[in-house]
């Protein structure tokens, strides 16, 4: 019996000693020697005031409590001897504790290396000793970083992919441009161009015509009426070397030094050249007071198409995008600049211009808030009259605080006005009714609205759509994302925002909308083609109609209608230059009303 008490022990010493290795970390405690409870004959005593440094008194015995009871407790005491010789933290026990812990993970670490590295050795390979392993604790090693092994930074391998002034063309030969240039200035007198002869230069640097006045002052030409092959060479160069695409160089010529952007002024030079100097304009050299009014015209076309932003500075990327440099390189091939209904046509501007003419009843170049509410006939309701003066839409303080909008406000207001199609009118007229700001147009701005023309439409005797249904209708139309909130997303993605606009603030075109085929409105919006925009109809027909009325008053005046009884009609060149020369002879009648304005 007592020999099957020890093989019994010494089987379960077995299988606890091969179960050590897979054993999770042992849990530590410290107990006193003698009795379990607190206060026993040998239980350990803190020599020292409470909370603070000190010592334990009295004997003690570090316990290794396992899962298989005292497998680990002769590991345990070992251990336990070597780590009361290391330094002692405020809190006793805990470093002890730390140590230990460290020790059995290492310990395990070691135990499940030898295993995988078993089948690799050598038969005859005799197993290492107890004395040779190291005596310190190794902590476990950690996970590898994958990062390690990259080096270099992760910027030098991605290649550069945001250019503000254009890709760098590497086959462009400089030398080879600016030795042409030198060559040019060799065939013009002394070697000094005027603004005429840069347009040579302008052609041999691979530029359009129009961009020699803008090269002319950038070279210094604008101080001493002339420029030199050195100034310009050197210029070019510097031009050349930062800037390297047309909408950047473009900009750099006409911006003010170390601005990197177009104000309105800074078309004014580029512009006056093109009265000068344009073919289709000579007509103009009789009449030099319409030349700020052309020009003014034309640089808020510019920044109405081009300024996507609304900031009042065009900058290259704004350029990239839309067709001014194209379009200002068609005025050298195209000599009838009517025919360029971007931004440059006189007849346009002759529109405009007599259509605020009509509106400003003293002439000083500045229109009230009643004078803006009889433009066709009160079509446009007050509220959104009253708006555009809030300025919501209007730049300058002269319109906040004198009520008065000026003939630059006035130009955005008639385009917006005719062409609703357009993404910077439908913007315009967004913020018009966007009365909160808050980006969002709700059902009560938009009943604020239609309040008016319910009123105008029973004062004309005609029933009006009950607010609800219209509003049925207009959700159906425009299919906002949100449910109750239209955003200007919704407008410029549902291609109806002329008629969605025209229902709450023009009467007029409303009543138009109601009466037309809506096959025909459906046909509208489906057709993609090359067509000329609401603006360039309206324009036409404007112009046609003034110039007829214009000549209508001159037969009457010289009291013969023989042109109307001619057998062979005019050509349509012959009418175009009569109808200019009738046209510059009526505005100059209008600016001589303005000078002795101005005079007074």
């Amino acid at each position: 019996m007592k020999l099957l008490r020890q093989t019994g022990r010494l089987a379960v010493s077995v299988i606890q000693s091969s179960a050590q290795w897979w054993l999770p970390p042992p849990r530590l405690s410290w107990r006193p020697s003698g009795s379990p409870f607190a206060g026993g004959p040998g239980a350990a005593r803190w020599a020292g005031p409470p909370g603070g440094r000190g010592r334990w008194a009295g004997p003690r015995r570090w316990r290794v409590a396992g899962r298989l009871g005292g497998a680990h407790s002769g590991l345990g005491s070992s251990r336990a001897a070597k780590a009361a010789q290391t330094p002692r933290c405020g809190k006793p026990g805990r470093c002890v504790a730390r140590r230990l812990r460290g020790e059995a993970a290492a310990g395990r670490g070691a135990a499940g290396t030898e295993i995988q590295n078993k089948p690799e050795k050598k038969p005859a390979s005799p197993l290492p000793s107890a004395a040779a392993l190291p005596s310190s604790p190794q902590p476990a090693s950690p996970t590898p970083r994958v990062n390690d092994a990259v080096t270099a930074p992760l910027s030098i391998n991605i290649p550069q992919f945001y250019f503000p002034e254009g890709l760098p063309d590497t086959c462009s030969n400089y030398e080879q441009i600016l030795s042409r240039v030198e060559t040019a200035f060799m065939d013009i007198e002394d070697q000094k161009a005027d603004i005429y002869e840069m347009g040579k230069i302008a052609k041999v640097c691979g530029c359009p015509l129009y961009w020699k006045a803008p090269m002319f002052r950038a070279a210094g030409g604008e101080k001493t009426g002339f420029v030199t092959a050195h100034s310009f060479i050197a210029m070019w160069k510097k031009l050349l070397n930062n800037h390297h695409d047309d909408a950047s160089k473009f900009i750099w010529l006409l911006a003010k030094p170390s601005c990197s952007y177009l104000e309105q002024e800074d078309f004014i030079p580029l512009l006056q050249d093109v009265v000068d100097t344009h073919p289709g304009l000579t007509f103009l050299k009789d009449a030099p007071e319409f030349h700020s009014r052309y020009i003014t015209t034309v640089v808020q076309r510019i920044f109405y198409t081009v300024n996507r932003s609304w900031s009042g500075k065009i900058t290259s990327t704004e350029i990239r995008k839309s067709n001014f440099l194209q379009t200002l390189a068609l005025l050298e091939e195209e000599e009838d600049i009517n025919q360029i209904t971007d931004y440059f046509s006189y007849e346009h501007f002759y529109v405009i211009y007599c259509k605020f003419w009509e509106l400003d009843g003293d002439h000083d170049l500045y229109i009230s808030q009643a004078d803006l509410s009889r433009y066709n006939d009160q079509a446009s309701s007050s509220r959104i009259i009253e708006r555009i003066f809030s300025g919501a839409v209007t730049r300058g303080k002269t319109v906040q605080k004198e009520g008065r909008m000026s003939y630059a406000d006035f130009v955005w207001f008639l385009i917006s006005e005719e062409d609703k199609r357009n993404p910077t009118s439908i913007e315009y007229w967004f913020r018009c009714m966007d009365v909160d700001g808050d980006g969002i147009l709700s059902m009560y701005e938009l009943e604020y609205f239609y309040e008016e023309q319910c009123e105008r439409m029973e004062a004309m005797g005609i029933e009006p759509l009950p607010f609800h249904d219209l509003l049925c209708q207009m959700l159906d139309l425009v299919k906002p994302a949100s449910d109750g909130k239209i955003t200007l997303r919704d407008l410029k993605r549902c291609r109806m925002a002329h008629i969605f606009y025209d229902t709450f603030f023009n009467l007029e075109k409303y009543l138009d909308h109601e009466q037309r085929d809506p096959f025909a409105v459906q046909k509208d919006v489906e057709n993609d083609g090359p067509e000329p925009s609401d603006w360039d109809r309206f324009a036409a027909e404007e112009y046609e109609a003034l110039v007829t009325e214009e000549s209508a008053q001159v037969q009457l005046q010289e009291g013969s209608f023989e042109d109307y009884e001619a057998d062979e009609p005019m050509s349509p060149s012959e009418f175009g230059n009569k109808g200019n020369k009738m046209v510059t002879s009526s505005l100059s009648e209008k600016c001589g009303k303005l000078q002795s304005v101005d005079e007074e």
